[in-house]
């Protein structure tokens, strides 16, 4: 008797980001079945512009599997910080407070699913980054490199809740998001490097790393073998380890 082949079901992966939200279509196993598409993340981002915007694009999506990665704190379906989105015109202008208290505590996850009738399942960003490239195998460390820094971290293969560090001040009284995200690099790359070394072995050593990623479309920039002198396996896997994550959201 022949075997049944059961196809692999589909979900739309969506990544936010201070620059731009990225779409893409994934199977169960994390694999892009798609081009990735990109739009303008649009500011000022309130929560009901955010919402309008994703429903639009899961409702052309037709699935009814959605894994989102948000980039800021969130917990347990609600906003807890909303990092950049809390400043209106984009990580150049400050944080407004209005806008601000407009995203703390807001509900993401269950306004999406209201309104598109979807199972959809939101995360920090970096946490879904972490679940699209852990190896699952001691302590490992994922670092995300795009307009900002993201930090997320995983322990035999279980990702665990970390704080968000964008905001926190590195040195200088400069931020991680200022020195690490992409105007940093695009300004100074030497000294990018250099914090970047330095921010690698600084969270490696807090959590005890054996393993740390680099993820996020600046990962692309560095290779391994660049910081000899840092005692952890560093694995580099780019801006689709979020989208690859998304699947595991569902099948973990």
């Amino acid at each position: 008797m022949a075997s049944t082949i059961v196809p692999l079901e589909e979900i739309l992966a969506i990544d936010i980001g201070a620059t731009n939200i990225k779409f893409c279509r994934v199977d169960s196993n994390g694999e892009l079945l798609e081009t990735v598409r990109r739009k303008p993340t649009p500011y000022p981002c309130s929560p009901d512009r955010l919402v309008e915007l994703l429903s639009d694009r899961i409702d052309h999506g037709e699935l009814t599997k959605v894994g989102v990665g948000f980039p800021g704190e969130f917990n347990d379906g609600h906003v807890v910080r909303p990092g950049n989105l809390s400043r209106p015109g984009g990580v150049t202008t400050d944080v407004d407070p209005t806008l601000e208290a407009l995203w703390i505590g807001f509900p993401l996850q269950d306004a999406l699913c209201e309104v598109t009738n979807c199972d959809v399942r939101v995360v920090n960003d970096a946490s879904l980054a972490a679940l699209g490239c852990v190896l699952g195998d001691g302590v490992e460390v994922v670092l995300t490199l795009g307009t900002g820094l993201g930090l997320a971290l995983s322990v035999d293969g279980t990702v665990r809740k970390v704080r968000d560090v964008g905001a926190e001040v590195f040195r200088d009284g400069l931020t991680f998001d200022q020195l690490l995200g992409e105007r940093s690099r695009a300004s100074d790359e030497t000294a990018w490097y250099a914090c970047l070394h330095d921010t690698i072995q600084k969270f490696g050593g807090e959590f005890g790393a054996t393993t740390v990623h680099l993820a996020g479309g600046n990962a692309r920039r560095v290779e391994p073998d660049q910081f000899p002198d840092l005692p952890y396996r560093i694995v580099i896997n780019g801006n689709q380890a979020p989208l690859r994550g998304a699947a595991k959201l569902f099948y973990g």
